[in-house]
């Protein structure tokens, strides 16, 4: 079932730089994307770019467990689920979140044709979705640097989390070497899905590193791509 919020940007909103696609924007292109989104998005494993090694890498990390619940964050048509259900089984709990509806739908096909009854889609602005406390673990896997406010969305998730739990985040990154300039072109090729150039001054990870006490970054496929994972502590003393 798929829960439904319209959201309404209050006064006072600083509304983003025109260079960069708004909420609306973003939506409209995902409208348009979603129903060959899982075909396209497999078209990169011409430049080697291995995606689904990448959110296998994303899952693992999680290190969940059979029962667990884990919260999905722009999850889009649940590329992941089928990954995440072989580590929580069907008593454990999927919690898909995304802001557009047609993406969703997807999402809910997927579910429906897997017959998994434990899965629960939520179209709502991520930033502004309350989550439950006590979550196992969460997720997101290129789709969160979108997010103009993917700092909060990052601290939120931190105090939602249970103790233990950890966070996974699956996005792009400039590198620190000479394939920095290859940066402009994969920026290119992933245009159709909203990424662009002047996104890469979003350090996602940085906040990671802020909230969670215990994180650790890997890059892979040259430093383009990163996998920033953090633990949130057992003790009062490690909130940030």
């Amino acid at each position: 079932m798929i829960h439904s919020k319209r959201e309404i940007l209050s006064k006072g909103e600083i509304a983003p730089k025109r260079e960069i696609l708004s909420k609306e924007e973003l939506q409209q292109l995902y409208r348009r994307r979603a129903k060959n989104y899982d075909v396209t998005a497999n078209l990169y494993y011409a430049i080697g770019f291995r995606e689904q090694a990448y959110r296998i890498k994303t899952v693992q990390a999680l290190e969940l467990r059979q029962g667990d619940t884990v919260l999905e964050l722009c999850c889009g048509t649940g590329l992941n689920f089928s990954l995440l259900e072989a580590k929580i089984g069907p008593k454990g709990r999927i919690i898909g979140v995304d802001i557009t509806d047609a993406m969703l739908e997807q999402a809910q096909e997927r579910v429906k044709q897997q017959r998994w009854q434990n899965v629960e889609l939520i179209q709502h602005d991520v930033n502004r979705y309350e989550i439950p406390a006590g979550i196992d673990g969460a997720l997101s896997t290129f789709a969160l640097t979108l997010v103009p406010e993917y700092d909060a969305v990052i601290e939120h998730t931190y105090h939602a989390l249970r103790p233990g739990g950890k966070f996974a985040l699956l996005d792009f990154k400039i590198p620190d070497n000479v394939l920095r300039h290859l940066a402009p072109l994969g920026a290119f090729l992933t245009r159709p899905f909203g990424v662009q150039l002047e996104l890469t001054s979003r350090h996602a990870w940085e906040s990671v590193e802020k909230y969670f006490p215990k994180s650790s970054m890997k890059e892979m496929y040259g430093g383009l791509t990163y996998l920033s994972v953090g633990e949130k502590g057992f003790g009062a003393r490690e909130e940030p």
